[in-house]
């Protein structure tokens, strides 16, 4: 199995679509309801209503549809089972035993889903029907797996075992909802909450759950009101080619401080394998181009870097006590000096060198470095090799 899998979600076209079929429904039999259309995880994608709905309909509609997406089966089943006696249905996580949700499916896989509300149970429903019966686009995604969950997990786990501590570490989707959990034995049980708290903070809000941390202690404590975000570090997404599928979480080092490096590390498993489990990584020719627009590191595994490097002005003077640099130029010139002493915000007694397209310069760790002038823009390849 891989780590990540391609899927497919409703997208905002698909979601007018199927609102357009059944706004036309309800319409054609004088019917006043709110319809609306959820993504797989059941957050709103679109809502519509006909004339003269009932206000509260609107979140009612929302419910049905999200218990339609989340247990992917119409949301009659659900208050069928409640009428016959299962009364315990009641107290599913995220259920509204409410018919009127329709699952939309393409294939055997449910993308979204409709729920409709304002009329009798059976008018609602066969507006989601006739909804779900429509012609829709979708969006193609890529998707972290189980086994793409567990390796960013148990990596975690292996760094967090090789420095004496026993964190929980959660792995959740794009969605925020958990696919793997690593709990060790000696871990503390309230970790097993707060972990996947953090990860599913990183995923639904595409950043590190520390960005939250740091606003409610720098000032901003209206941060503790955002929606389902826990504002402490230790969450972090996990990104392929671009785009959050997952976020890993960690809570129960010895510090918060840890509890963040480790999640770091985990967030990086799967950039190192590239989603191949052979590790070969691969970066199409957009990808890189489109990290020389701003500069950054295209790949960073625990035994290299591949930074797709961008200097429009010169640098202070570096020097890398691990690090071996092996630079290729892509395109402009630069003239850079190594070797010497650093002293404030220069090199003295170094080399200096140009560096023009397609050179190559190698700087092995422990020497003194420094771009003294640059064209704008100045691109470079550097693979950074712990020495």
């Amino acid at each position: 199995m891989k780590p990540v899998r391609t899927r497919r979600v409703i997208d905002e076209a698909g979601a007018d679509a199927v609102l357009a079929v059944a706004e036309q429904t309800a319409r054609e039999q004088g019917l006043r309801v709110v319809m609306a259309v959820v993504d797989p995880w059941g957050e709103l994608v679109a809502l519509r209503r006909t004339e003269g709905a009932q206000i509260a309909s609107s979140r009612v509609a929302l419910d049905k549809a999200r218990t339609a997406a989340i247990f992917v089966r119409p949301s009659r089943e659900m208050e069928e089972q409640v009428t016959s006696g299962r009364l315990g249905a009641l107290a599913l996580h995220g259920a509204s035993c409410l018919t009127g949700g329709i699952p939309l499916r393409v294939g055997d896989e449910v993308v979204g889903a409709i729920g409709t509300s304002g009329e009798t149970p059976d008018e609602d429903e066969a507006v989601s029907i006739a909804g779900a019966a429509a012609a829709f686009s979708t969006a193609e995604a890529p998707a972290l797996t189980q086994e793409g969950a567990k390796l960013a997990a148990e990596a975690v786990g292996a760094a967090a075992s090789a420095r004496g501590v026993n964190p929980v570490v959660s792995a959740v989707d794009a969605g925020g909802a958990l696919i793997y959990l690593h709990r060790p034995d000696a871990a503390q049980v309230a970790s097993v909450e707060v972990t996947t708290d953090k990860a599913r903070t990183a995923a639904i809000y595409r950043r590190p759950s520390k960005d939250f941390e740091d606003q409610a202690s720098g000032g901003r404590p209206s941060a503790l009101h955002l929606a389902r975000a826990v504002p402490l570090q230790g969450g972090m997404p996990i990104v392929h080619e671009g785009e959050v599928i997952g976020a890993i979480g960690v809570s129960g080092a010895s510090s918060a401080d840890e509890d963040q490096e480790l999640a770091v590390i985990g967030a990086n498993a799967l950039a190192s394998t590239n989603g191949r489990p052979n590790g070969a990584a691969f970066f199409p020719s957009d990808e890189v181009a489109a990290k020389f627009r701003k500069g950054g590191l295209l790949l960073d595994t625990e035994g290299y870097k591949i930074d797709a490097g961008r200097r429009e002005v010169p640098g202070a003077p570096e020097l890398h006590e691990s690090e071996v640099d092996v630079m290729r130029v892509v395109a402009g010139s630069a003239t850079i000096v190594t070797g010497g002493e650093i002293h404030g915000d220069r090199i003295d007694g170094g080399e200096e060198r140009r560096l023009s397209e397609g050179d190559v310069l190698a700087i092995p760790s422990g020497v003194p470095h420094q771009f003294v002038q640059v064209s704008d823009p100045f691109l470079y390849f550097v693979v950074k090799v712990e020495s």
